[in-house]
């Protein structure tokens, strides 16, 4: 970023830097900057870390005077002052200062206020998880354009440097309740669409979601494919498995992209619709194929495990799978979660 200032070590006097932090900052908010730019150009300015806090989505920005993020965690601020935007504290702006503040680090502080809560102004996060249901569609379709992209995830609160992962939801509990569960610290919005409820998250952690949820999670790539893997995800959800990240389904993602006919034309999945109007024997193969182990098996359906090898005996024989076999335990996974697809 181009020089504005010299550095506040570099002033002649009080009232001579006085002005130039004001200029300084008047100009930035001319070049209507985003967080990120205000932090890294208020770092370099003081010649300490500076930071940003916005209370509504937990959006923290840390920066070292090279320009350069600075990782939690933080040392207590020299000096720290509340962002208010219509007279209600929304953030907090700090430099983390080693010794005694100077006099002007007030100053410099009272203006980065300012022009944060002029940037949440003008991009406006919303405080609430809860969005515009168009918006959320216009980041997601493979159809939008980057640039109306990247202004709907601004007009969403999602800075540019955001990495974005898309989950596909379907619960009975409220969205807003979901999305600040998996993702309590990071900027997050959600949106029921269509037949699934969609969550927009800069950071997603699998073991955050309630029970009673089933979720598929995309990775962090385009909003748009990770939409597309967050559905595909989503159908190899199980009440055993309720939360599928993408990333963890590998080669088991093309069982997706089978066509339905040909799948139920495979004389495995065949049979495994047969079996499925038996309960008992579902849970029995699932929780093996789940496992990978009979003795695991046992111990998921608290069963002994000899109880377990003869019904799963009984189950192969009518499958006409060997299940104790590496071959037949591929097989009858496959199958099984083509059935679910088929079903999906």
């Amino acid at each position: 970023m181009e020089v504005l200032v010299e550095r506040l070590s570099q002033l002649d006097s009080h009232a001579a830097g006085a002005i130039r932090v004001v200029m300084f900052y008047d100009t930035l908010m001319r070049r209507r900057v985003d967080l990120a730019v205000l932090a890294r150009a208020s770092a370099g300015l003081a010649e300490c870390v500076a930071g940003i806090r916005l209370h509504g989505t937990g959006r923290v920005i840390r920066v070292s005077p090279d320009g350069r993020p600075v990782p939690d965690p933080a040392p207590p601020a020299s000096t720290a002052m509340a962002i208010t935007l219509d007279e209600e504290e929304i953030g907090t702006v700090w430099l983390e200062r080693p010794g005694e503040p100077t006099p002007l680090d007030e100053l410099l502080l009272d203006r980065l206020s300012i022009a944060a809560a002029a940037v949440v102004e003008r991009y406006g996060p919303a405080r609430t998880t809860m969005a515009d249901p168009a918006l959320i569609e216009l980041v997601i379709s493979s159809g939008s354009d980057e640039a109306a992209r990247a202004r709907a995830l601004r007009l969403l609160g999602f800075g540019p440097d955001l990495p974005i992962r898309v989950v596909a939801v379907r619960s009975e509990r409220p969205l807003d309740q979901i999305g600040g569960l998996i993702c309590p610290a990071h900027p997050v919005k959600a949106a029921p669409l269509a037949d699934v409820g969609v969550v927009l998250a800069a950071k997603v952690d699998p073991a955050l979601f309630p029970a009673g949820v089933r979720a598929g999670i995309g990775s962090a790539h385009s909003p748009d494919q990770s939409w597309r893997q967050a559905r595909t995800a989503l159908r190899f959800a199980t009440e055993r498995q309720p939360v599928v990240p993408h990333d963890s389904l590998g080669a088991l993602a093309l069982l997706a992209q089978i066509p339905h006919e040909a799948a139920r034309d495979n004389a495995d999945v065949a049979a495994i619709a047969r079996l499925a109007g038996n309960p008992d024997d579902m849970d029995t193969l699932d929780a093996y194929c789940a496992s990978g182990s009979l003795r695991r098996a046992a111990d998921v359906l608290h069963r002994h495990h000899s109880s377990i090898a003869r019904r799963l005996d009984q189950i192969g024989r009518g499958l006409g799978i060997e299940l104790t076999e590496p071959t037949g335990l591929i097989r009858a996974r496959l199958a099984l979660t083509a059935w679910r697809l088929i079903g999906d």
